[in-house]
């Protein structure tokens, strides 16, 4: 019987998969075994994570709404049935990051010496006069108090702010010469106002309090010190109730590339307004006023399930700031230091290791230094002719681009495409862009319709023997902060027809030129979907000749129809299947006939997972590429993306270990079930393997062995003075 592989049933919604991959994060705030520190960040990570969720995610699906989007999900879900299982399933998200925070994270603060005050009213005497001097001087003079009333509308809630709303009632200054019955009649026709008062996000978040007597370290939260003092903000009023509630917008920017006579502009504009989008979720103080809720309520112009009852501190994203106390290093995990990659010979040129044979770089395990370098010295190598680079997102002070700056400055032919459409990155780019336009670099802005996420870099270079290219591409940004938190993989090389191809991809993206054939390296959109579909018809051919059959791929999500369906159809023809998801995975496992050969599983840990990878059996003649894209339908079909060949057998191999290293870890991996869910591999009788920190011990190993084996090449022992 055939099998229909298209059935909704065989996939999952992708915004339902996502929020497993939160709880998986959540999870790890929940383990006892990580240090406790850390504990407070991943919770932290659970919270920027949604907040973007809701932004962008849901934001989407309300504009779809809106606009009477009406096609079903690759789950078969429609546009309501989305948003509705969304808001009951992060309600239950929300509750648990809270559970954790008041039941396990806050008390096991307290037991560390870190008392974190739930309420001002927790604060002591001596505590009370010092947030009351503390506001007066450092809070107060930052403030802007505004009401509601006839004459001044509702203000515009900043996206993502804490704020202190209050229900108020003026004080009859004049009550005691009146009666006692004509002072209640004054009162109950008296008007309940509104008002709030944003609470300053230039100012510490968290305040530490003077020292104990026990050497307890206290703080409270900067909302708690203005919601004490909030009578000094509203005088002749009495406050009814006053609630901290934070507000979050769609700010999913919508761009007309085709109409915008400047995408910079443009781009810039939306910016703007992404502060002052739609609303689509409330938070608020639990057991909050009635009267106070349904005012917000109605103002925003919110449903019921957009409204979210804290019972906590508002935005866990604090828990990061609380993090970087100082006093408590004995709670966090030692911070790791990349290593020098043991490929490159400190004592020659970027160049020269090169030319000695292809690099691997696995960051953050080894150092981002050599890519740094690899633009560094080509500014100013006077053989450098040119250097070409793509930019997605890069750090807040990169030595990347000041040196394309310097090259430029140097006379170098410089281009350099800036993705300005790289979410939540735009402004940064855009003083990028700007930056290097002014230093005389050729900036591109990317193509109409297309985000460039590729990563590659291009340095064209005169040498004795006539023109080389030299290519860096990698997996993960061009970013030396992020470098040192995501799992990411690098190739160095000058072979001539990769070198070939990326000039090509460059004259693609800055002259829309392209070339009839390529020698290695597949483009998205125009290729990559077809070359993934080819490599996995091959591995189903083989095993339906009897031959073994089999894939592992590791990606950050998981979500494209078309893949999925492959996948399927290779399981149904026995091919094995491993993949390393993530994130978002729309892809059921264990369905009888259809995905009974595919296991799923996702590893959450100290750094990030990022880089992709996939391999292929080929019937022995195995083929590894690493890639910028993901198996989702934007990176394949919306997207400029490069996936590239890693063939030399050593890095091969290299690059398969690491796939097995993942394959093999049973503490921080999680397992896909066939109900959607995840679980932590079972490991009796078994060793323990952490994947990321096998990597950190191997990449030690080897810089040490190589550090060794430099200092035995360069002792010259002395000569015997009687020979």
């Amino acid at each position: 019987m055939e099998i229909d592989f298209t059935r909704p049933e065989y996939y999952r919604n992708r915004e339902l998969s996502w929020i497993q991959f939160d709880y998986r994060i959540l999870n790890e705030a929940k383990d006892k075994t990580n240090p406790l520190f850390e504990r407070l960040k991943f919770l932290s990570i659970t919270a920027s994570n949604l907040d973007e969720f809701f932004m962008v995610r849901v934001g989407s699906l309300t504009d779809m709404k809106e606009a009477g989007y009406s096609k079903l999900d690759i789950a078969g879900m429609t546009v309501q049935e989305q948003l509705d299982e969304i808001a009951k399933v992060t309600h239950d998200l929300i509750d648990a990051q809270y559970l954790a925070w008041n039941n396990s994270l806050r008390p096991a603060l307290m037991s560390e010496g870190l008392n974190i005050l739930k309420s001002h009213e927790m604060l002591t005497a001596e505590e009370k006069i010092y947030v009351d001097q503390f506001f007066m001087e450092e809070i107060y003079p930052v403030l802007t108090p505004m009401a509601v009333d006839s004459s001044r509308p509702f203000p515009l809630i900043r996206n993502k702010t804490l704020n202190i709303g209050a229900l108020l009632k003026k004080l009859d200054i004049h009550a005691d010469e009146k009666s006692e019955k004509s002072e209640k009649k004054s009162r109950k026709e008296e008007e309940i106002v509104f008002a709030t008062v944003q609470v300053p996000d230039v100012l510490p978040r968290i305040v530490e309090l003077p020292a104990s007597e026990d050497g307890t370290k206290r703080c409270i939260f900067l909302e708690e010190i203005v919601e004490k003092n909030l009578k000094k903000l509203f005088l002749n009023y009495e406050i009814l109730c006053a609630h901290p509630y934070r507000i979050t917008r769609n700010a999913d920017l919508s761009i007309d590339e085709e109409e915008a006579e400047d995408l910079l502009k443009e781009i810039e504009k939306q910016i703007k307004k992404r502060q002052w989008g739609k609303a689509i979720k409330l938070e608020v103080e639990k057991n909050a006023d009635k009267r106070f809720v349904k005012l917000l309520k109605k103002e925003l112009e919110l449903k019921e399930d957009s409204i979210y009852e804290i019972s906590g501190p508002m935005d866990l994203t604090v828990l990061m700031k609380l993090y970087k106390l100082e006093g408590f290093d004995r709670l966090k995990s030692k911070p790791y230091t990349p290593v020098p990659s043991p490929a490159i010979d400190k004592n020659m040129s970027i160049f020269d290791n090169i030319k000695k044979g292809d690099i691997l770089l696995h960051h953050p395990y080894e150092s981002f230094d050599p890519v740094v370098d690899f633009v560094r010295q080509a500014a100013s190598d006077p053989d450098v002719l040119a250097i070409k680079q793509t930019l997605y997102r890069v750090s807040g002070n990169s030595p990347i681009i000041a040196a394309l700056a310097k090259a430029a400055d140097n006379g170098k032919q410089v281009s350099v495409l800036v993705e300005l459409k790289a979410r939540f990155d735009e402004e940064n780019n855009i003083n990028w862009a700007k930056m290097l336009e002014k230093a005389g670099c050729h900036v591109i802005y990317g193509l109409v319709g297309l985000k460039t996420h590729s990563k590659i870099t291009l340095v064209v270079r005169r040498e004795e023997d006539g023109i080389c290219r030299y290519v860096h591409l990698g997996t993960g940004n061009y970013n030396d902060a992020t470098a040192k938190l995501y799992t990411d993989l690098g190739l160095l090389t000058c072979n001539r027809l990769i070198g070939e191809d990326a000039t090509a991809v460059f004259n693609m993206l800055s002259g829309y030129s392209e070339p009839l054939s390529w020698n290695k390296l597949v483009l998205a959109p125009h290729w990559l979907r077809d070359r993934f579909l080819t490599l996995i018809r091959r591995e189903i051919k083989h095993a339906e000749e009897g031959r073994k059959g089999r894939i592992v791929a590791k990606v950050n999500s998981l979500s494209d129809k078309g893949i999925i369906q492959a996948l399927y159809e290779a399981s149904a023809a026995g091919v094995e299947i491993d993949l390393i998801v993530r994130g978002i995975c729309c892809l059921k496992t264990g369905i009888p006939g259809v995905s009974e050969h595919i296991r799923v599983r996702s590893i959450v840990g100290e750094f990030l997972e990022h880089s992709r990878i996939y391999y292929f059996y080929n019937d022995g003649i195995e083929e590894v590429y690493c890639a910028s894209a993901d198996w989702m339908p934007r990176n394949l079909d919306r997207r400029v993306e490069i996936m590239f060949p890693v063939e030399n057998l050593e890095l091969k191999e290299r690059v398969k270990g690491i796939l097995q290293t993942e394959l093999d870890d049973n503490v921080k991996a999680s397992v896909l079930q066939m109900d959607g869910t995840y679980i932590k591999p079972d490991r009796r009788g078994k060793t323990s393997v952490i994947s990321q920190m096998v990597f950190c011990q191997e990449a030690r190993q080897a810089a040490k062995k190589e550090e060794e084996a430099a200092q035995s090449r360069s002792f010259t022992p002395k000569m015997n003075p009687n020979d």
